[in-house]
C-alpha cells in the first residue's frame, strides 16, 4: 500500500515540476524576493523587517497559488490524456490514488517553499552584514552538488532536488544568523504557510475528485478567501448586517477552516507574546491543519470511489 501511494506521489511530483506554469510561478516568487531588496532600500533603518515581511507574505501567497493550480489540474490531466485508466486497472485502490496525488502536490509545494525560503534567508544574511564570501561559497557548493547529482542520476535527476532543497534551506538558515529575529519570523511563517497550503491542496483535491478544473479552482479560491476572513465573519456587527447574515457568517467561520490562524501578527512570530510561544502556536496550527486535511481526504476518497469514468 505505502509503495503504491509513494509511486503515485513521485509521479505526480515529476509531472508537476515539468509544468511551465509552475516554473513561471517559481521565477515570479524568486523575483519577488529580489524586489524586496529594492523596497527595503526605500525604508528608513527597517531593511530587515521589510525583507522578512514581504518575503514571508510571498511564500504564503505563491504557495497557495501553486496548491490551487496543481490540485485543480493534476487529476484532470490524467483524465484528459486517459492515463488514469491503465493506472486504475492495476491492483490500486482509488483512495490510494487520491492520497498519492495529494502527497505529490504537497511534495512539490515543499520543494517550492524550501527554495523560496532559502533565497529569503540569503537576502536577510546579506542585508544583516554576513560575510559575502560565505554566501558565495554556499551558493557555489550547492549549485555544484546539484549539477553533479543531476549528471550522475540521469534517470532520477528530477528527484534529487527534493533533498537538495531541504539542505539548501538549512544552510541558508545557518548563514542568516546575524538576522536572528527576522530569521525566526521567516522560519515560522514558512512552516505555517505549509500548513495552510496543506489545507488548500486538500480542498482542491476534494473538489477535483468530482468537478472540473475551473470549478475546482473557483470553489477552492472562494473557500480560501472565506477562510482568511473567518475571524471577521465570526464577529460581524448585528446592527449593521442583521441577524441572518451574522448567523450565516458565524456558521461559515465554524465549519470552514480558519486560515487566518496561519497569518498571525508579527509580534507573535517574533516571540514577543508571552502567552503564546511561537513554536507552540505553530504546533497547534499544524494539528489544526492535520484535522482538516484528514477530513477532506476522506471526503475526496469517498467521492472519487463513486465517480463513473464511462
Amino acid at each position: 500500500m505505502i509503495a503504491r501511494v509513494i509511486a503515485i506521489a513521485l509521479n505526480t511530483y515529476r509531472e508537476a515540476v515539468r509544468a511551465r506554469l509552475l516554473l513561471g510561478l517559481f521565477a515570479i516568487a524568486l523575483a519577488t524576493c529580489g524586489y524586496s531588496l529594492i523596497v527595503a532600500s526605500l525604508s528608513l533603518h527597517n531593511e530587515l523587517r521589510v525583507i522578512a515581511d514581504l518575503g514571508a507574505a510571498s511564500i504564503s501567497l505563491y504557495g497557495v497559488v501553486v496548491a490551487i493550480v496543481l490540485g485543480s489540474t493534476s487529476l484532470h490531466r490524467e483524465l484528459e490524456y486517459k492515463t488514469i485508466f491503465p493506472i486504475l486497472s492495476r491492483p490500486l485502490r482509488r483512495w490510494e490514488y487520491i492520497v498519492g496525488k495529494y502527497l505529490g502536490t504537497i511534495l512539490t509545494v515543499c520543494v517550492f517553499v524550501s527554495i523560496d525560503a532559502a533565497a529569503l534567508f540569503t537576502l536577510l544574511a546579506l542585508e544583516a552584514g554576513q560575510t559575502p564570501w560565505k554566501l558565495g561559497a554556499m551558493a557555489l557548493v550547492m549549485l555544484g552538488v546539484l549539477a553533479v547529482l543531476g549528471l550522475r542520476a540521469r534517470h532520477t535527476r528530477v528527484y534529487v532536488v527534493i533533498p537538495w532543497s531541504a539542505v539548501l534551506a538549512v544552510l541558508a538558515w545557518l548563514v542568516a544568523s546575524p538576522a536572528a529575529h527576522e530569521r525566526q519570523l521567516v522560519s515560522a511563517s514558512a512552516v505555517l504557510a505549509l500548513g495552510e497550503v496543506a489545507i488548500v491542496a486538500a480542498i482542491a483535491t476534494f473538489f477535483s475528485s468530482f468537478s472540473s478544473p475551473f470549478l475546482t479552482a473557483t470553489f477552492t479560491g472562494m473557500i480560501f478567501v472565506i477562510g482568511r476572513s473567518a475571524d471577521t465573519l465570526a464577529h460581524l456587527p448585528k446592527k449593521l448586517f442583521g441577524q441572518t447574515i451574522v448567523a450565516s457568517g458565524r456558521a461559515m467561520a465554524r465549519v470552514l477552516p480558519n486560515l487566518h490562524v496561519y497569518v498571525p501578527p508579527r509580534s507573535l512570530l517574533l516571540g514577543e507574546v508571552a502567552t503564546a510561544p511561537v513554536w507552540s502556536y505553530v504546533a497547534a496550527a499544524m494539528v489544526h491543519a492535520i484535522f482538516y486535511v484528514t477530513a477532506l481526504l476522506v471526503g475526496s476518497a469517498l467521492a472519487f470511489s463513486r465517480r463513473d469514468f464511462s
